[in-house]
């Protein structure tokens, strides 16, 4: 394991912003590779509704679009807002559109994967709505595959909240 954590990565906000993840210090993380034309996409739904509720005691759900799985995003970052604004009422942080697999996987994703590896040890993402859980501290605590329901995260995300 590195002495890095989560906290010392920059991404693009969907804005177009850079965001110092080092502003979510003190907080827990769920951090999500999103898409809105998958067939988990009303997996928003939970997420936000978890943000609405845990927000306050210092949760956080961090939204990476990804087009790399069936071209379920193919939108660019104006479309992609609207979408989430609009359909699921989505206002916890949303980033751009970033490749979570491959030759140009974001850094931040690159990390994830090691930090927490899937199923026999893979790291390759499998498909959209695959969530991690960052501690307080900015270390990775788990990773969720995609048929995890947001609502069925709740009890260790509010454990999370504890430490």
């Amino acid at each position: 394991m590195s002495s890095a954590n989560v906290h010392s990565f920059s991404v693009k906000s969907i804005n177009g912003e850079m965001i110092s993840l080092s502003q979510y210090t003190g907080k827990v993380l769920l951090i999500v590779n999103v898409a809105s034309k998958c067939g988990f996409t009303p997996q928003y739904k939970g997420l936000q509704s978890l943000f609405e509720k845990l927000n306050p005691q210092g949760f956080e759900v961090l939204g990476f679009p990804c087009n790399q799985f069936g071209a379920q995003e193919p939108g660019d970052e104006a479309e992609i807002k609207s979408f989430c604004s609009l359909k699921y009422n989505v206002t916890f942080p949303m980033f751009a559109k970033i490749d979570v697999n491959g030759a140009d996987t974001a850094p931040l994703y690159d990390f994830l994967k090691k930090e927490e590896p899937g199923i026999l040890g893979t790291e390759m993402i499998k498909w959209n709505f695959t969530k991690f859980l960052v501690g307080k501290s900015g270390k990775v605590t788990r990773r969720y595959g995609p048929n995890v329901t947001p609502e069925s995260l709740e009890a260790d995300i509010v454990s999370a909240l504890a430490e």
